[in-house]
């Protein structure tokens, strides 16, 4: 047996006085595909930089195969004494990798290379360090939330990209549909522990909550346990106490495990503050029209919003999202057409970009607006410390600048204010970003039971299909122009409306007589576009091309050896078969590749 490429075991951390690692382990084999999950500031990013060596544990064994190849993407990634991305990317590449895959990757993520890291936003800073880390094709992969700022597009292919990686990967992520689709096996890291299920994401929650309810019942056992013991020490036969010092330590013992035993994390209970409610009509919305130089963000688009409605906004990013949204709620002028907005509307807004957020202020002005150490709840007045609680932080906290907090308390923060604020028009803007899962159960518990109205701009499709009653995305997502189209449902209706739409586009064209006779064999008839398939194996298959051309012309030169048949004719023998197999492969995608480019051709693409 294979020994590991990774083994991290009964692993230490301790930052203040809570253990963060209290005996964590992690093991990886060529080829796993692990899901590290835990709440928010269980130690999941610490864990997981320990396994990557840039951290140090300050006990436990840790082991890394002398010929394992590790890349971990950063949260933040750090362009200091870079001129430009693909510089960036580059350096990321070992002495034999191909410079090739960092074109190809930068190209599907939406970057030429030739911008400043200074300037960039942080989903294009994601995305440098993407193509920095999948370039050299690692034998381990350490992806720290690696959706966070992409937008669905870019997800949708990054799974294609890892699925057809040979790369282990350990990743951390919010997004459940992404882990889904990733993760054959999970690892939990709760309580500075951690325990793992051979089996991918989608069966982590069940699993977990069973984990759970054994423990409760443990636990409940224990005390029982205790009860009795302490009866016995009460009115047992005094000689027999004397005898018995083993069982009076093994009560102690008890004692002691059920005083230190640490529960799970709580969970947050929280909901919005009702403000009065808003007329029947919440939004109305004639041909709406928004340019910006020759791109037209929105192009003659129609809403109307009613009260209780929760729309969801998806698209690419730059597709023009955030102007729609602006538009909607008033905050933007149209181009062109009409907005009416209905009334008694009380709007609280979550910004993705976290900008009323004053690094140097603490969590309790924040929260009270500098109104003294209360604040006022759905009509009850809270101490801002209590309030806090609800939240999962502590009351020591309170007076915490804002700059020392994690992502994700950030975002539990900037949450607990919002819920705090009477509306009856709920604005999110990428409101999953940074959140943990148990948080996100909660926030999608709040928007599904919200009195008012929602609309929110998301990349999370699971959170999408679990809250939304509509989907707004682009007409042409591959190319967007500005129209939109209203979709009854969440993500998943949407993608199957579009697909209802794309069969009958398909019939109709089937139905027309061929406009031409000397289209490429086997094609009776010209679709109106290139399918997402298509389009995506048009810019990939010169990259996959070239590298087996070079992967070809390294078998030539090592077989044009003078001796090396004489030498090593097994050898020969597999580098000849694997040669001929390449040369095949490649005639496929060749003709493949031509094939698709005269479709693109004849439709004008």
């Amino acid at each position: 047996m294979a020994p590991p490429i990774l083994k991290l075991d009964d692993i230490h951390l301790t930052f203040g006085g809570t253990p963060l690692l209290a005996g964590a382990s992690l093991q990886v084999e060529a080829g796993d595909r692990i899901c590290l999950v835990g709440r928010n500031g269980s130690g999941k990013s610490t864990l997981m930089k320990i396994a990557a060596g840039i951290a140090e544990p300050q006990s436990g064994d840790v082991f890394r195969h002398p010929s394992t190849t590790i890349r971990y993407l950063f949260q933040a990634p750090d362009f200091a004494g870079f001129a430009d991305v693909q510089s960036y990317a580059e350096a990321g590449l070992g002495p034999s990798d191909d410079p090739y895959r960092v074109t190809y990757l930068l190209e599907h993520l939406g970057l030429t290379g030739r911008e400043e890291p200074s300037r960039l936003s942080g989903g294009e800073a994601r995305r440098a360090g993407l193509a920095r880390v999948l370039a050299p094709q690692p034998d381990l992969l350490l992806l720290d939330e690696p959706t966070n700022h992409l937008d669905l597009p870019t997800i949708e292919w990054l799974e294609q990209e890892l699925s057809s990686s040979r790369s282990a990967l350990i990743t951390i992520s919010h997004d459940r549909r992404f882990l889904e689709r990733v993760s054959r096996a999970t690892v939990w890291l709760d309580r500075g522990t951690t325990r793992r299920l051979d089996r991918g994401f989608a069966h982590f929650e069940t699993w977990r909550d069973k984990v759970l309810e054994e423990e409760e019942r443990d636990l409940h056992k224990l005390g029982k346990a205790i009860e009795r013991e302490e009866h016995w020490l009460r009115y047992g036969v005094t000689a027999r106490r004397k005898r018995n010092v083993r069982r009076l330590s093994e009560l102690q013992d008890m004692r002691k495990n059920h005083r230190e035993h640490r529960g799970p994390t709580g969970r947050i209970e929280a909901a919005t503050s009702d403000a009065a409610q808003s007329g029947k009509l919440v939004i109305e919305a004639e041909g709406l029209g928004k340019a910006y130089g020759a791109f037209k963000a929105v192009d003659g688009f129609s809403l109307r919003v009613h009260r209780g409605d929760r729309i969801g906004l998806v698209g690419p990013n730059g597709a023009g999202k955030t102007t729609l949204l602006n538009m909607l709620i008033g905050r933007l002028e149209p181009d062109a057409g009409t907005l009416k907005l209905g009334t008694n509307l009380d709007v609280a807004v979550l910004d993705q970009k976290r900008e009323d957020l004053d690094e140097n202020d603490t969590l309790a002005h924040y929260l009270t607006d500098g109104r003294g150490d209360t604040l006022l709840v759905n009509g009850e007045q809270k101490h801002v410390t209590g309030y806090m609680k609800e939240f999962l932080f502590q009351p020591e906290q309170a007076r915490t600048p804002i700059r020392e907090l994690s992502g994700g308390e950030r975002a539990r923060l900037m949450l607990a204010r919002i819920l705090a604020r009477p509306s009856n028009l709920l604005i999110l803007d990428e409101p999953t970003n940074d959140l943990d899962m148990e948080t996100l159960d909660l926030l999608q518990e709040i928007v599904a039971g919200f009195a008012g109205t929602v609309i929110l701009v998301s990349h999370d499709r699971d959170f999408l299909d679990r809250t939304v009653t509509s989907v707004i995305a682009p007409a042409n997502p591959l190319a967007p122009d500005g129209r939109w189209i209203d979709y009854a449902g969440g993500y998943s209706d949407m993608l199957a409306q579009r697909g209802e739409e794309q069969k009958t586009a398909a019939k109709a064209a089937k139905a027309k007589p061929a406009q031409s006779s000397d289209r490429p064999a086997g094609r009776s008839t010209v679709p109106s576009k290139l399918s997402y398939k298509q389009k995506f194996a048009l810019e990939t298959l010169p990259g996959k091309i070239k590298e087996a051309e070079i992967k070809a012309a390294s078998l030539e030169g090592r077989m044009a050896a003078p001796d090396y048949f004489a030498k090593q004719p097994d050898a020969f023998a597999k580098d000849a078969k694997e040669l001929e197999r390449l040369k095949a492969q490649l005639a496929d995608m060749e003709n493949e590749w031509l094939e698709l480019e005269m479709l693109r051709e004849e439709l004008g693409t």
